[in-house]
């Protein structure tokens, strides 16, 4: 019985050794603030909560990132954001003929702190490859869209990937995180990864399982990082509004991470307009990261 006892305490102390090792190196590891966005299409029948009277409070909410991740984006609203952050620069392909036509899932870094160096977009299908296609039960075409980025100074890199899963098909999104899953198996390189994005799924669904889930396939196990972060989120608890009232629970914005990224504060933000309406009718997520040194 004393053995198995010393035995445990050994264990414990390498668990806490191990931990108190990855807290030491995160605390000098560079940070890299992302933030996820669904900021509404361009919607002429939206009234007071018209893209004309959001955008400014939009602009000013996401340049507190280092880089950003926006879904429902269209080219008329993107040429807005671009002509408004100049300290950013833009990449983003329309989801039905991978140039300007359709809704993007359009990424920003700023370009004091970040290099990138290679991007694409792919279709969330049985034919990633091919541009405007759609699978199982979609309703729409849907894009990810991602980039592999270098922090400017040092030698950290990771690939971010921001995507936006079919609000009506149940089957398309889980086929969807499966191919996500996949997608960042075959190409993170040993690099951490970052997934972001409307999901359009909660914790617990079967598009999060999927995502979250730990097979053999050489992601390793991504990771909701609102959960593990060291400051816990003291935001709303949902990322819905519906421009009426923030939907108590409803949480289908996210950011997951797989690989040697440490979550340091994970936040879901209220921004509203000068009128006090919502800037849009999901809530925005942000998390400070930190990519640890090998």
């Amino acid at each position: 019985m004393s053995r198995i006892i010393i035995l445990m305490g050994l264990l414990g102390l390498s668990v806490f050794n191990s931990h108190s090792i990855m807290a030491q190196e995160s605390a000098t590891s560079p940070r890299l603030k992302v933030l996820s966005y669904n900021i509404r299409y361009l919607n002429k029948n939206d009234g007071q909560d018209s893209w004309e009277n959001r955008k400014l409070a939009v602009v000013e909410t996401i340049q507190t990132a280092d880089v950003i991740g926006l879904q429902e984006v269209v080219d008329q609203q993107l040429d807005f954001i671009k002509r408004n952050t100049p300290d950013y620069q833009w990449y983003g392909v329309g989801r039905d003929d991978g140039k300007l036509a359709g809704e993007m899932t359009a990424i920003g870094w700023k370009t004091g702190r970040i290099q990138v160096l290679d991007k694409g977009t792919f279709w969330l299908s049985e034919a990633s490859d091919k541009v405007g296609s759609k699978s199982w039960d979609a309703a729409l075409p849907r894009i990810a869209s991602w980039i592999r980025l270098r922090m400017a100074g040092g030698d950290k890199s990771c690939l971010l990937v921001n995507t936006h899963f079919d609000h009506r098909g149940a089957i398309a999104r889980k086929e969807s995180a499966k191919l996500l899953r996949a997608w960042i198996a075959g190409n993170r390189q040993g690099l951490p990864a970052i997934l972001i994005g409307d999901l359009n799924a909660q914790l617990g669904s079967e598009p999060l399982e999927e995502l979250l889930s730990n097979p053999n396939d050489g992601v390793n196990e991504l990771i909701d990082a609102r959960q593990v972060a060291e400051q816990q989120d003291n935001g709303p608890n949902s990322t819905w509004n519906g421009f009426d009232h923030i939907v108590d629970k409803r949480r289908i914005d996210h950011i997951l991470v797989v690989g040697k990224v440490g979550v340091e504060s994970f936040l879901t933000l209220d921004p509203r307009t000068e009128a006090g309406r919502f800037a849009s009718d999901h809530l925005p997520v942000s998390a400070v990261l930190q990519l640890i040194a090998d």
